[in-house]
């Protein structure tokens, strides 16, 4: 399963950033959310543990997610949710065992039928959907890191894995806020890192989305505001998608402001 490769690329590259800088570094604080570096490797290691576990069994993840519910129902975010898991693992340490998880996990996907059904926050979904949803989120929380340390990061044609995500949930982006999905989808025409041409949906529909893949999977996932991009919109469906799409599971969540994200010029 490519995808399972394609997941420990995206570590991989953030892990490679982060292994010489000095211990200092993880209380660094992001744009997003003024959530330190610490705080993202602790959330990417917090769910990397529940796919691990929801690839070994259904029991195996709801015994492990069932405490993160609980904190989650009394109030907690997600955030806060990460600190009674983590305990005193925290820093370098952390950073060792998100990285060493990250090589179990790809290990075990990659030796995993795509088509297998696994239990998952939400409707239960395949372990390619899984393993993806693995690399979407490492690569948008790896992008908090990447701007923090004032790093250009490159891009790859794995990033269509996220774009693919990014336009299956169209429906879902709308359906989350209570809005009645609208119909025919976009067309959506990407120009690979590579130069490449990715498309999805009718070239007939009367919306479209075109440019950059960077750009499309920064918006789908949050990392940047639609006006931080140089993507083309046609049509009042394209227009209203891309202003509220998410690729990911959970509330409804507002990308960021206009300019609030952004790679710093140097490390502060």
């Amino acid at each position: 399963m490519q995808q399972a490769y394609d997941y420990l690329a995206e570590t991989n590259e953030l892990a490679t950033i982060l292994q010489d800088q000095p211990d200092r570094i993880f209380a660094q604080t992001t744009l997003f959310k003024s959530w330190t570096i610490n705080d993202v490797i602790g959330h990417l290691y917090m769910f990397d543990v529940a796919a691990l576990k929801s690839l070994q069994s259904a029991n195996e993840f709801e015994i492990f997610f069932s405490q993160i519910t609980k904190r989650l129902d009394r109030g907690m975010s997600i955030l806060e949710s990460q600190y009674p898991y983590l305990k005193d693992l925290s820093g370098r340490r952390l950073f060792q065992k998100w990285n060493e998880n990250s090589d179990e996990l790809s290990e075990a996907y990659a030796k995993s039928d795509p088509k297998k059904r696994l239990k998952w926050v939400g409707p239960d979904m395949s372990a390619m959907s899984s393993i993806t949803a693995r690399q979407m989120e490492t690569w948008a929380h790896g992008q908090e890191v990447f701007d923090a340390l004032g790093i250009i990061r490159p891009a790859h044609d794995r990033i269509r894995n996220i774009c693919h995500l990014g336009v299956a949930t169209f429906g879902w982006s709308f359906k989350n806020r209570d809005i009645r999905i609208p119909h025919p989808a976009p067309y959506v025409s990407l120009e690979s890192p590579s130069g490449n041409i990715w498309e999805w949906n009718d070239p007939a529909s009367p919306y479209s989305v075109n440019g950059y893949a960077l750009e499309f999977a920064q918006v789908v996932t949050q990392v940047r505001n639609i006006k931080d991009t140089n993507l083309k919109i046609r049509g009042d469906v394209a227009t209203q998608w891309m202003k509220i799409a998410q690729c990911f599971a959970g509330k409804p969540e507002n990308p960021p402001l206009k300019s609030t994200r952004f790679t710093r010029q140097k490390p502060i």
